[in-house]
């Protein structure tokens, strides 16, 4: 793989951010775009363990898909105080992704501004995630291809990020928003993994303050280097392509996925797993 580092900015202005950044749909970390908010002094576990600690949250970890799993359905759930109180004190592979600040905690809306970046944000989806030391996401991208405005709060974080046009060194899962979940982003193995020595894309880390814009469908794996959490505003693709593949996924993509778990069990999963390494292959020349 190659991986250029992402470009880094104290801050941008609007008109500076959609001509360099979101026209091209080229990813940004910003460092000091919210440092008037609320959020950037008071939001840390401590915080969100007073904020949210009766809440129940859904925990996610790396272990592979099973046709016995619905369509991002957890495989943990506990307090919110248990489990920061877990992330303080050991490492664990559990996170916690798409957890709606809107719908569980309302009052912490008071501590962040909805920002002007010169697009449109969803703001019935502000989205939070956390994760425990050398805890990882997969690489995936989201199943409505949106901008998203990632905010890192506490720790730090790796990204990992690529365009959707380095589909065909990835490995991508069909009838998925996801690549084989045995590829170590962190240190790939190129023998067994030839055609991501093909990939280009970007690389850097976050940390507490700092802004991600990742463009419309970029393929995403984050690590925490350190336990922290972040917060996702999305705005609605744009690209007319982009806003198609969204519509397909969302009504029948994940429905057709989540029917063929149920009819064919793990043999689907299995037989998807081998076309992502047979598909990408055959486009690439390669022997399986």
């Amino acid at each position: 793989m190659t991986l250029h580092p992402i470009d880094r900015h104290e801050s941008l202005t609007k008109t500076e951010f959609l001509e360099h950044y979101f026209k091209p749909q080229k990813p940004v970390i910003l460092e000091r775009a919210i440092e008037d908010w609320p959020a950037f002094d008071k939001w840390n576990l401590e915080y969100m363990k007073v904020k949210a600690g009766e809440k129940e949250v859904p925990l996610y970890d790396d272990r592979p898909v099973s046709h016995e799993d619905g369509f991002n359905e957890p495989h943990a759930k506990m307090k919110m105080s248990e489990y920061i109180e877990l992330l303080q004190k050991e490492p664990t592979k559990y996170r916690i992704f798409l957890w709606n600040v809107l719908k569980e905690v309302p009052e912490l809306q008071k501590d962040y501004d909805w920002p002007d970046f010169g697009l449109r944000l969803m703001k019935k989806l502000p989205m939070l995630f956390f994760g425990g030391e050398d805890s990882h996401t997969f690489m995936h991208y989201d199943i409505d291809l949106a901008n998203i405005f990632h905010f890192h709060f506490h720790g730090e974080k790796e990204v990992i990020l690529f365009d959707q046009d380095q589909n065909d060194y990835l490995y991508k899962i069909p009838h998925s928003l996801i690549v084989r979940e045995d590829i170590d982003f962190k240190n790939p193995d190129y023998d067994k993994w030839p055609a991501l020595q093909q990939a280009e894309g970007f690389t850097g880390k976050l940390s507490h303050g700092h802004v991600l814009y990742m463009p419309e469908g970029y393929w995403h794996y984050m690590r925490y280097i350190t336990p922290g959490f972040s917060m996702s505003l999305r705005a609605i693709a744009r690209n007319p392509k982009n806003l198609g593949k969204a519509l397909y996924n969302v009504l029948i993509m994940r429905h057709y996925d989540n029917l063929m778990r149920r009819w064919k069990g793990q043999q689907w999963i299995d037989t998807k797993n081998q076309k992502a390494i047979d598909r990408t292959h055959a486009k690439l020349g390669l022997s399986s």
